[in-house]
């Protein structure tokens, strides 16, 4: 599949700022800078992995900017840099 870069999200309270790009190697990459990392920091990996195999996409390298936000939102932000990435619709 191929790939661009692309952003989703903001910096705001209760938001998360995803940025996804192409892998340098296999396998998806995910660096997370997060308020709350020693927390939830597992959890919002895992929400971000799930999200992004759930959309066929097992290579990328992912940078999430986290300030607060809850699973859906961090879904939502994930998907729509994705859909903006691959320029896969998944809302069809």
């Amino acid at each position: 599949m191929e790939m661009k870069e692309a952003m989703a999200g903001t910096l705001e309270s209760g938001d998360i700022f995803v940025q996804i790009s192409p892998a340098e190697a296999p396998g998806l990459n995910i660096e997370l800078d997060s308020t709350v990392a020693f927390q939830f920091g597992k959890q919002i990996k895992q929400v971000i992995t799930e999200t992004l195999e759930g959309l066929n996409i097992r290579d990328a390298h992912v940078k999430a900017t986290d300030k607060g936000a809850l699973d859906c939102t961090i879904r939502a932000r994930v998907t729509a840099a994705a859909v903006r990435a691959t320029g896969n619709d998944v809302w069809k």
